[in-house]
């Protein structure tokens, strides 16, 4: 039976999970502000077999740059180093499917991250069928709140909103590679390369198109 190794940092948490089968058989989430880097690859080593799988499945944001960054090299590298299928999926739907599975009455939400400059990262998800109800949009706070209407709120961005609207429904949660199993197919079988939500405040020479 295949295993999968889920690989998240594209926010301030960091977290690996195992699947075998559909089936989570390992996993370690930590909320750890910065330090990626450091913290992932001993993650991954105390996972059974060391985290070796067939394939990898890792988060391309939206999110933090460096955090976005240190998931897709240490997926990219692997799946070089075992000969394994490399994937992306998306932190936004990640939390969406969490927090519909928590609470089955709940049918509509937008997912909030923190984003650059004073801003947040904000996409519309439904239940049923699961999927988006809107685009990604990176906003500033007051221009969120005036677009989520009467929905309910989780993610990770949703302390820039509670300041100013500390009466709407607002969770904070972070994405964690362990609700993985929850995404639909269509969901975990993005592209290995970046979803940044607005333009990156760094580029790589590729990305200025000097390589």
């Amino acid at each position: 039976m295949s295993r999968t190794l889920v690989i998240e940092t594209a926010t301030a948490a960091c977290s690996v999970a195992l699947i075998e089968g559909g089936t989570v058989i390992a996993n370690t989430h930590e909320v750890v502000g910065r330090g990626h880097a450091e913290r992932l690859v001993p993650m991954i080593a105390a996972l059974p077999g060391e985290g070796r799988a067939e394939s990898i499945l890792v988060d391309v944001g939206p999110g933090s740059f460096t955090g976005v960054r240190v998931g897709l090299a240490a997926a990219i590298g692997l799946g070089i180093g075992w000969g394994a299928r490399v994937r992306g999926y998306s932190s936004l739907p990640l939390i969406a499917a969490a927090a519909f599975a928590a609470d089955p009455a709940c049918g509509h939400l937008a997912v909030v991250l923190e984003g650059g400059h004073g801003e947040v990262f904000m996409q519309a998800f439904r239940a049923s069928p699961f999927g988006a109800d809107a685009a990604l949009q990176s906003l500033a706070p007051d221009a969120a709140l005036a677009a989520l209407g009467g929905l309910p709120a989780i993610g990770s961005g949703v302390r820039r909103l509670a300041g100013i609207a500390p009466d709407r429904p607002l969770r904070e949660a972070w994405p964690n590679a362990v609700d993985a199993v929850l995404l639909p197919p269509g969901f975990a079988a993005l592209a290995p390369s970046p979803i940044y939500g607005r333009a990156p405040d760094a580029k790589t020479l590729a990305e200025r198109g000097l390589a």
